[in-house]
């Protein structure tokens, strides 16, 4: 068996996670008291419902940051990937709480709608902005640090949907003061718990798709096992898996099927170079068989070269083979 590019996510990329999510919680956390009171004074549901959005922001923000943190340990004779997977963990968690956030502003939204409440708008559009303003400098604190992985993504959701938030709670209290129409509070509020709640689905989808070993999305299985065959002295590839372990980190294993007409680790050298060129990922494990071995399945099989049970390692050489 051919194991090349083992290339994992760097401490350097998940210390930067931690102190990108530190910050934003500590900012998270300095305005959400203000913003409680503010709604509480102003009884503004859009200012109540993005306090408590904040609120379980800063328990999504730990969560993240304890994840980042423990994906960081070594990998152990039990946990041979290590604890990468407890960053999408987060995300799928970060996800569920995004949806029940959004059910209660949709159904508390639903009730102001029929009931208005009296709002002081003018205090709610102060703090509104200053909420929109602390979101803003969270938000840049988590890009900064790229957002690409699901677990910094997940704590993006919160935040973009806290920014959302104090905008419709900025349009609501400028309705308000301007017109007195009360619905706007509540009409707000509903819009922004959609648009969270959409955000939160496709955060869910992405995270569900790692935790069960689908192909990752960016990935065409057909396109990479046209690319693996069209390597010279491959006949065939079957049972080929892709899948990702955590962010920034796809794996993939299978069977290629060699003709003979090359040196085997030649041939293996070629197909790890085309993964990870192609297709970056960043961890491969092909096995090669010759083309007699894929329809072979009698005793005298067990004497052919690269038979089942047996492998090549990258060094050269026959070793016992192990399950993936």
């Amino acid at each position: 068996m051919h194991d090349h590019g083992h290339v994992h996510p760097g401490e350097e990329v998940r210390a930067r996670s931690r102190r990108a999510l530190l910050g934003a919680m500590l900012v998270t956390a300095g305005f959400a008291v203000a913003e409680v009171i503010g709604g509480l004074l102003t009884g503004s549901l859009a200012l109540l419902a993005d306090a408590g959005h904040m609120a379980t922001d800063m328990m999504a923000l730990a969560l993240g940051m304890f994840a980042a943190w423990i994906a960081g340990r070594p990998r152990t004779p039990r946990k041979t990937y290590g604890y990468y997977r407890t960053e999408i963990l987060a995300a799928f968690i970060n996800g569920a709480a995004l949806v029940l956030i959004s059910a209660v502003v949709i159904w508390q939204a639903a009730s102001r709608l029929s009931q208005p409440a009296d709002v002081e708008s003018g205090p709610m559009l102060v703090v509104a902005v200053l909420g929109l303003l602390a979101n803003l400098v969270a938000a840049g604190i988590l890009l900064r640090a790229g957002g690409n992985g699901l677990n910094v993504r997940g704590a993006l959701w919160h935040v973009a949907g806290d920014a959302l938030g104090s905008v419709g709670a900025i349009i609501a209290a400028v309705v308000i003061l301007t017109t007195g129409w009360g619905r706007a509070d509540a009409l707000v509020s509903l819009f922004i718990a959609l648009l969270i709640l959409a955000g939160a689905w496709r955060l869910l989808r992405a995270s569900t798709d790692v935790l069960l070993e689908g192909t990752p999305a960016h990935i065409n299985l057909g396109e990479l096992e046209d690319a693996l065959t069209a390597v010279p002295g491959v006949t065939r590839v079957h049972d080929v898996h892709v899948w990702t372990v955590t962010s920034g980190f796809d794996a993939m294993s299978g069977h290629a099927e060699l003709d003979g007409s090359r040196d085997a680790h030649d041939v293996l050298d070629d197909l790890t170079r085309t993964l990870i060129e192609r297709f970056a990922i960043s961890h491969v494990t092909i096995q090669p068989e010759p083309a007699a071995h894929a329809d072979c399945h009698g005793p005298g099989c067990d004497d052919a070269p690269f038979a089942a049970g047996s492998q090549v390692s990258a060094a050269g050489g026959l070793r016992p083979s192990s399950p993936r």
